[in-house]
């Protein structure tokens, strides 16, 4: 069955007096608990893709169905209870709060859901907890080392219990150690607790850590293969 299900999704920006096509009709179907790492050169679609299957952007045709839910038919505060509810975000620049806690950090997500400062500071804890951050919820982000940083960001995108999370260029900022242990993380999070994650990158021996690999070139995918983890 589909988890996330993209049928000829297409998005034209428009500039001027020029129509610049980002995706041409794509196609992609995703079972839960896949893990699927999207690559391709800059200017290939892979990002719009993303921002389409986040719900932060809307294609201009074709149709998008998470959990069989039309989310082309959606309204705003509709879209933002997904992304909320449904979908963890991962950036190459962490986007954390600066002068705000690890745990505080965290419990943004919870803020929008009108759980009490005890659920909030607990669940936030244990999201912690679980990416190997424990005792560290008072520090913040200038106090943690960019891995650290990125540990607190994916615990952020666990805290709701999402079942996805996208994960753009996540080690882009980081060492060649440190990004495979957060790619292990990511591997640890998908076969133990059945997230679905979907990871864009440009670099090979991260897109190794995943099971499949759609490549994007010029709007279209151009490759969709499965392939056993190295």
């Amino acid at each position: 069955m589909a988890f996330i299900e993209a049928k000829g999704i297409s998005k034209v920006y428009r500039l001027g007096d020029i129509d610049l096509k980002a995706l041409c009709e794509v196609s992609v179907t995703i079972k839960r608990g896949e893990f699927v790492a999207i690559m391709g050169p800059s200017g290939s679609g892979k990002s719009t893709f993303m921002n389409i299957l986040g719900c932060l952007d809307k294609p201009t045709g074709g149709q998008y169905f998470l959990e069989d839910i039309d989310v082309g038919k959606l309204d705003r505060d509709e879209l933002a209870s997904i992304r909320n509810k449904k979908i963890g975000f991962v950036f190459q620049g962490f986007n954390l709060l600066p002068r705000t806690s690890a745990l505080e950090n965290v419990e943004l997500p919870l803020l929008y859901n009108g759980i009490s400062a005890k659920e909030r500071m607990e669940k936030a804890t244990e999201a912690l907890k679980n990416v190997g951050l424990e005792g560290r919820g008072g520090h913040h982000p200038n106090q943690l080392s960019g891995g650290q940083q990125q540990r607190v960001a994916i615990a952020r995108a666990l805290v709701n219990d999402a079942p996805i999370i996208l994960a753009d260029e996540p080690t882009g900022n980081l060492d060649t150690k440190t990004s495979a242990e957060i790619m292990e993380l990511f591997v640890k999070l998908n076969t133990g607790s059945n997230i679905t994650i979907i990871l864009v990158t440009h670099e090979a021996d991260i897109a190794a850590y995943s099971r499949r690999v759609i490549r994007f070139l010029d709007g279209c995918i151009i490759g969709d293969e499965p392939k056993e983890r190295s």
